[in-house]
């Protein structure tokens, strides 16, 4: 694995950190702990909701499933597929934490040119995401519900846990990304090469 980032961080245009081979194995990265993030906290806040809200998003779901879930079952009614429960919750699940590494690796090849930094950043990804997938194509692709069919809750939930994802997401690439460039030979926090005595600086 260092031996490909090794080589993908010297694919570089001029100016740039490192290449986008590189950019892309650290969002892909970034991506899976930030949906990891997102599923606590989404699961933390469920298990405090009213009964009343859990049986409305439920019941508005298609077939009571989550999106990664019924995107699933669309594509074993449409192969004709009859899966164990096992082998369509490990589906759901591979899906689900596919539509959270896929962002995240656009977002780390893009997030130099995005506006913001750090934390902030994040938030506006995570925020951009929610809007779109949540509230957008969940709806539009028959994934979800109407966005008006959902409890109050659900769109609270789904706020907070994509605001964590985002956060989470950055901050393991900025994790990384200094990883990367710091295991550059010379690379020093002086900037210096390593091994020369440093200038006393007043």
């Amino acid at each position: 694995m260092q031996d490909v980032l090794d080589r993908a961080t010297n694919e570089t245009e001029p100016g740039e950190g490192y290449g986008i081979v590189s950019k892309a194995l650290i969002g892909a990265a970034a991506g899976a702990v930030g949906t990891w993030a997102l599923d606590r906290a989404d699961w933390a806040m469920w298990k405090n909701e009213s009964e009343d809200a859990r049986l409305q998003t439920n019941a508005v779901r298609p077939n009571g499933e989550p999106p990664a879930h019924a995107l699933v079952s669309k594509v074993e009614q449409m192969f004709g597929l009859n899966p164990t429960p096992e082998q369509h919750e490990i589906a759901g699940v591979a899906v689900h934490y596919g539509i959270g590494i896929g962002p995240a690796i656009v977002y780390s090849i893009l997030r130099d040119k995005l506006p913001g930094h750090g934390p902030v950043r994040g938030a506006l990804f995570g925020l951009g995401l929610f809007l779109i997938q949540d509230e957008g194509v969940n709806a539009a692709t028959g994934l979800g519900a109407k966005p008006q069919d959902y409890p109050w809750q659900a769109h609270a939930r789904g706020l907070v846990s994509h605001l964590v994802y985002g956060v989470v997401t950055e901050m393991v690439l900025d994790f990384m990304d200094r990883s990367v460039r710091a295991s550059r030979p010379g690379a020093d926090t002086g900037g210096e090469p390593q091994g020369k005595p440093r200038a006393i600086r007043s």
